[in-house]
Parts: structure tokens; sequence; C-alpha cells
């Protein structure tokens, strides 16, 4: 039966602020598919109705099938951008930016806007008996935001630009504030967790932490690792069941969040998975209660808090692509650390490991621990964190994008922009990537659209970094070469920063993912390593055969290597104690294989030892002096 074509609109003389603003759409976020868009006209099909999504991104190189908007075919008052809700939509607002491009700068800088309820005959909104216009775009990257004088509900909305930069040429990208009517029964995402789904401003956040440690004090723990460039403190949570001590054989996991601070979706979603682990534990969900009482578990939600307090001050829809991004001082913290890769691969070629430089715990070069070098507070914060504690896996939380990527982030081969450059330990970084991704809700849905350029659903939802985009200095490339930490980055979603209402659903998507990770801590082998008189032996270093990349252990002597199902020969070395091998079985089951070693001191140690506790030197003649020594005894047959 078809709808009865009828415009409602809300009559009653009231401002904008005085009804509730409906949220976004979802051309952002792909809740509109493709085919609920329609143009009059497009210039060419990678500059159709389908890319003109609020905040879309264009490919690097610009071709017919990725461009960053919606563009008409020709530049006249005709044209016009269309949104099929399916159903009936109460209308509030549209937002709307330019053309996401390199090379062009195009925008519309005013429109009109129209509604239907069978696609043939439109009505425009107006003011009074006059035609509304709407004042839109000055520049392509900010969004602007249009609140209707009043609601209007139908089922599809035009939006018809009326004028556009002088000299550009008519494209948009753009999303509508919609709120379906009641009664309509479209199945929605929804969760039974009775969580505190909204966005948290930085007192907001300290706030629920605080909730959370009193809600659960005997498994939580709040401290920070630092200030921001504007004195805000980094703060973390800790869940564990003796929170405050690293427990001897249990490993250290975290996940980080918001190093670019308009990418707000993970750092909600760790506050959601702290109040989630809390709740859990006390109602005794064993899977919860294993995680806890197995990990030491970190949690530090916001490593870039003054840039996602700029983001929040504007809101999710009108923050753009970009702002807050970058520290105060306009760093990219995420890529602010050392250049590990180059200083490992030079001395590779000059064939120095091991001789001169190990495999792993690369130094950091003196130039970037000077006052002078370009390194935010916050970056030097986490490099300490991530050397005062042993972690053996960690995530950081990213936004703009579905999909996991993993070392190295940086290409190996200089020049290059794209290419595989996988670490000795690739095939345990897939197996992670894959881990996260395959319990994703949509990563690996192959039905699903990408969210700008690149279909990484055909890749399993994972990518090796530099085969994406080349990138120095990453977080993760330089936990691997630095530290024992196995570190990767998730994409969580299309939209950086969601309205407020589509929590709920994103942390549906990622639940299960966020818990599976985790869980990962525990593949592979683990131990502890002493001497003869039981006694720890810290930075040991542990070799696995046929892997080019050896851990050590922590300071109690214990250690984790993360590992697939296999058999491996492993070797444990110390100075000034002897080399020693065993075969170490990892099976599919969940949970490390012990693997200890017990080693001994060597005849030297133990020479240099006691010389030492008697304060006498060892004897250092020159080798001729012995030669002519030992001759001379011949001689008197001594």
């Amino acid at each position: 039966m078809a709808i009865p074509f009828r415009i409602m609109v809300w009559v009653m003389l009231i401002s904008p602020s005085c009804y509730p603003e409906c949220p976004p759409m979802g051309l952002e976020t792909l809740k509109i598919d493709d085919f609920q868009l329609h143009a009059s006209t497009t210039k060419r099909y990678g500059l159709g109705a389908h890319r003109g999504r609020l905040n879309i991104q264009a490919g690097l190189h610009e071709d017919d099938l990725y461009d960053g908007a919606w563009c008409a075919g020709r530049d006249d008052p005709l044209q016009w951008f269309e949104v099929d809700a399916r159903r009936l939509t109460k209308f509030t607002g549209v937002i709307t930016q330019g053309r996401s491009s390199l090379w062009s700068s195009d925008w519309v800088t005013s429109y009109k806007v129209m509604v239907s309820n069978d696609s043939h005959t439109w009505i425009t909104l107006k003011n009074g008996s006059v035609d509304l216009i709407f004042h839109a775009n000055r520049e392509k990257e900010i969004p602007v935001r249009n609140i209707f004088p009043a609601p209007v509900v139908a089922r599809y909305i035009r939006v018809n630009p009326r004028s556009w930069f002088a000299r550009g040429s008519i494209c948009m990208r753009v999303e509508i504030l919609g709120c379906p009517m009641s009664g309509d029964g479209r199945n929605e995402v929804i969760t039974t967790d009775d969580l505190d789904f909204r966005h948290h401003s930085y007192k907001d956040m300290r706030h629920l932490m605080k909730v959370v440690n009193e809600m659960c004090p005997n498994i939580t723990r709040i401290y920070n690792i630092g200030k921001s460039q504007s004195g805000l403190k980094l703060y973390a949570i800790e869940i564990s069941d003796n929170p405050g001590e690293h427990e001897l054989g249990e490993p250290e996991f975290r996940y980080t969040a918001g190093s670019h601070g308009n990418e707000v979706l993970g750092r909600e979603l760790l506050l959601l998975l702290m109040q989630f682990m809390c709740l859990e534990y006390l109602s005794g969900n064993q899977r919860i209660r294993h995680l806890v009482e197995e990990t030491r578990i970190h949690l530090l939600p916001s490593v870039n808090p003054d840039g996602y307090e700029k983001a929040f001050e504007v809101g999710s829809e009108l923050s753009g692509w970009s702002l807050g991004r970058w520290s105060n001082d306009g760093i990219d913290i995420h890529h602010n650390f050392p250049d590990l890769n180059s200083i490992l691969w030079e001395a590779e070629v000059k064939k120095w490991i091991p001789r001169k430089m190990f495999n792993h715990h690369v130094p950091i070069p003196e130039w970037y621990q000077s006052k002078n070098a370009s390194v935010a507070v916050e970056t030097r914060a986490l490099i300490a964190w991530m050397e005062k504690m042993p972690f053996v896996l960690g995530g950081n939380l990213q936004g703009g994008e579905l999909v996991v990527t993993f070392p190295y982030d940086k290409t190996r081969s200089q020049g290059v922009i794209r290419e595989q450059t996988p670490t000795p330990d690739d095939h345990v970084f897939r197996w992670l990537a894959f881990s996260y991704a395959s319990t994703h809700r949509l990563m690996t849905d192959a039905n699903r659209r990408a969210c700008h350029t690149d279909d990484f659903a055909k890749e399993d939802g994972t990518i090796n970094g530099a085969s994406w985009h080349t990138a120095a200095g990453s977080m993760n490339d330089f936990s691997y070469l630095h530290t024992n930490c196995f570190e990767l980055s998730m994409y969580v979603g299309c939209d950086k920063f969601p309205h407020e209402s589509e929590l709920p659903e994103e942390w549906e998507n990622n639940r299960e993912s966020l818990l599976v990770f985790m869980e990962q801590v525990h593949r592979g082998i683990k131990g502890v390593v002493r001497d003869l008189q039981g006694r720890g032996i810290a930075n040991a270093i542990i070799s696995v055969e046929g892997i080019g990349h050896d851990i050590r252990t922590a300071a109690d002597g214990d250690y984790w290597r993360l590992l697939n199902p296999g058999e491996y020969t492993v070797t444990v070395r110390a100075e000034g104690y002897s080399l020693t091998s065993k075969k170490c079985e990892v099976g599919y089951e969940m949970g490390a294989t012990r693997c200890d070693f017990t080693i001994s001191r060597t005849n030297m140690s133990r020479i240099k030892e006691i010389m030492q506790k008697f304060n006498k030197q060892p004897i250092r003649l020159p080798i001729r002096q012995l030669q002519a020594r030992r001759s001379r005894q011949r001689r008197l047959g001594t």
C-alpha cells in the first residue's frame, strides 16, 4: 500500500532550541547504504552520490573510483543530492562539507532543502512564503550545520545547491539529521549492558574512573603516567586481582586510545570496557574473572586529552576530519616515536647483529632524548611507561577506518609509499590481528561498504601497516623494537567521532573483539629464568630458533614469548651464565606453555666473582711475557 502524500510540519512557533535535535541518520557511519543516495547528475562514477558522505576521504591518487564528494555533472541551480530514508522520518537539519581533495577547491555556499513522500512531488522548506536559503560552506573541510526552523516529516529529502565557490564546482559531502518515526518496525542493534553510553569530557572521564574504582576497589587502581602539554594528567586504570603489583608469571596487557584526540570512539570503548569488566566481575562472570585473576590489564583511554577537548567542544559532527588530531604543540603523537627501524636495518646491512648490536631492545638515539628534539610530552610519558611496565601485548584504538594493522608500519625500501614489510614475527602478528578483526561484527563482512577507498574486508579486515601507507616512528614499530611488547592498531569505526546515539551499537560491534584480543596475551610460552640458587635473573635474553627477534626477562626473571602453535627450540643466555636450550611446545588450546630455565654461572664469571670478593685483581701479563716465562720454565725442567 502506497504511503499517502503528506508533509507534516510542526506549526508551533518555537525556536530550534525548543525541540530535540535528531541524531545523524548515518551517511558517515554507512547505516545509509549506497542505494539510498541519488543525485541529479554526476561528473563521473568516483564523484557519484555514493561518495557524498560527511567526512569521506579521497584516495591518495584521486581517480575514477574513490573521490572525495558528490560532484554534479553540471554547475547550475537545477542540481540536487537526495537521501531516501525508506521510512517516514522526522528531519531536523543538514550538515555539509566541500570536496576532500589535494588538488581541487570545490564547495557549495548556499542551498535549499526539499522533502517528499513519493519522490515525485516535492515541497521546499519555506520561511513564511519565501523559500529558505541555507548558508553553507566557506571552505572545503570544516562542516557547517543548519537546523530547520521546525521539523518536517517525510521519506525523501533533497539538498538543492544554489551557489558555490566561484573557482570551483558543485561538490558536497552531506549528513542528514533525522529520527525515524515511532512504530516503524525496523531491527536495530541494541545492547543489554547497563553502561554509561555518552561522550565524556575530561572531567567526566576522571569522575567515571573514580566511580568504577569505588565499585571495584579490590581489582582496580587509578594512576597517571604523566601530563599533557596543557597540564592534564594522563590517567590510566589498572584491572587486576592484585592491583599495584607485578605478580610473578602474570603477563601485563595494555589498551591505549585517543593519541589522535578527535578519534573519540576508542576512548569511549575503553571507558565502556572498564565499566563492563567491573560489573561482570562482581556478577561472577567466569570469563572476566579468569582474565582479571590471570592478567594485569592497563587501560589508558585518553593519550591526547588536549586534542580531545578541542573536538569535544564543537561536537561529534562538526569537528571534521582533523580538529583535535594533534597535540597542543602540533605533534602527531602516534607517529612521534624514534625511528628505530632504520637503525636496525642499517645494522643488519653492516652485519653488526649480534656482534655489535642486538636484534631487539634497540636503544633510543641520543638526539631524540635531547630537550630540543620535537618530541611531545605525551610521547615521552608513553615511552617512560612502556619501559617501566613489562608489557607483553598491546592495542591502540584508532578511528576513521575498519581494519587492524600490524608492524612494520614503515617500508624498508626508501622512497616507497606502500610495501609489504613484515617483522620476524609476521605469523604471530597476523594471528593477533585476525583475532580482533574476525570477532568484530563488521570488519570481515564481505558485504559491507568500504569506509573510504580501501576494502579491507577482502584482506580479512587486517593489513600490514607499511603495505597500507608508510609511517616512520609509529608506536607499533617502537614498541616491538625497543620493548618486549607486541603492539597493533585497531581502527574501530568509519566515523572518528560518532554521535552519542551510536555508542551502544559500536560497543556491540567491538565488545567481543576487545575481550578476545586481551586473551591472546596467554598464547605462546612463559616461564622464569633462575640461577642454581633459585634466584630470578633479570635481562636474560630469550631466543627462538628461526625467529630473528629476541625478548628479555623482567626484573624477577619471568618472561612471556608470544608464539603460534608448534614446537620451538628456545635458548636462554645471560651475561656470566652458560647458554641453555630446550624444546618448548605450544598447543592450540588457550593458555601459555610453561617453559622454565635454570642456568649456571660460567667458570670465568665464578673466578671474577671470587677475586672481586677478596679484592684481588687477575694478573694480565702481555702474551710475549707469558710465552717467555713458559719457555724459561721448560728449559729449567720445571
